[in-house]
């Protein structure tokens, strides 16, 4: 993030129950995720601004766009299918998409997966990043990553309320989809894994939709094509830099911040999702 944030101010958000946020027992559901971004951007003194959004955060951000249309410039989303947007895969797949798609079901489950993964995050968080990256990550996140979730059964317990809360967030997509969005959307694939579904599942919803797959990246391409991802998004982003106000010169919805809160910290896992403000 240090070369963008030359530019933008960047939010890099923990939601609920994720990181150093907090971890209530409801509220997983996309249209309350999307009003938390709201109301933090509010408390932030940002009327409008540009978000980027990978997997769940793919889901915030398209339902941000949709519920609250008028705060958002630019949308940015990347490797996620959208539940009640995107074609629901059948039950009895082929293997390829059994081996991809199989934890959405366990994850969805009420008490069981907390109790089978407690004690062996290691052998199955570490088992999503190997089997959806098309290179190795840098171990020592990984294994922060793991360390946190297994160092508070809340945080494990909140890893999996994002789909146990999918009836409802299908629901409002379904409802959503009848109100298309018109504000510019990049949809980011990594080749080897999502590519251009991405664009397709966008193009669904969007009127200006731009899609791009970026080679040698999995499901995971800020971490595994760091320079394709932030060129990408240095030009996407370029015209809504361009439009800021000169600076000292407030303009509505560039308005300075003057908010007390201080600013956020990168919590124990990567952002799915974060705002950029001028």
């Amino acid at each position: 993030m240090p070369a963008p944030a030359q530019v933008f101010q960047i939010v890099a958000v923990d939601p609920r129950g994720v990181g150093l946020s907090g971890k209530p027992r409801g509220g997983y559901d996309t249209g309350t995720l999307a009003r938390d971004m709201v109301a933090l951007m509010d408390a932030l003194g940002h009327q409008r601004f540009a978000l980027v959004g990978h997997d769940v955060g793919m889901w915030t951000g398209y339902a941000l766009a949709a519920d609250h249309p008028g705060r958002l410039d630019r949308l940015v989303v990347a490797e996620a299918a959208i539940p009640g947007l995107s074609p629901a895969p059948p039950l009895f797949g082929g293997h390829e998409a059994d081996e991809r798609l199989w934890h959405f079901a366990f994850n969805r489950l009420t008490d069981i997966n907390e109790q089978l993964v407690s004690g062996r995050e290691q052998l199955y968080f570490g088992s999503q990043f190997a089997t959806k990256s098309a290179k190795p990550l840098p171990g020592h996140a990984v294994q922060h990553y793991v360390d946190m979730l297994a160092g508070d059964p809340e945080a494990l317990r909140c890893g999996f309320e994002f789909y146990r809360a999918l009836d409802t967030t299908v629901a409002q997509n379904q409802e959503r989809r009848t109100r298309r969005l018109s504000l510019p959307v990049l949809a980011i694939g990594g080749a080897e894994n999502l590519g251009a579904s991405v664009g397709e599942t966008m193009e669904a919803a969007a009127d200006d939709v731009e899609s791009l797959s970026l080679p040698g990246s999995g499901h995971y391409p800020a971490e595994e094509t760091p320079e394709a991802m932030l060129s990408a998004l240095t030009a996407f982003l370029a015209p809504y830099r361009d439009a800021r106000p000169a600076a000292g010169v407030p303009v509505r919805g560039h308005e300075p911040q003057r908010s007390p809160v201080p600013p956020l910290r990168r919590g124990a896992t990567a952002p799915e999702s974060g705002p950029y403000a001028p």
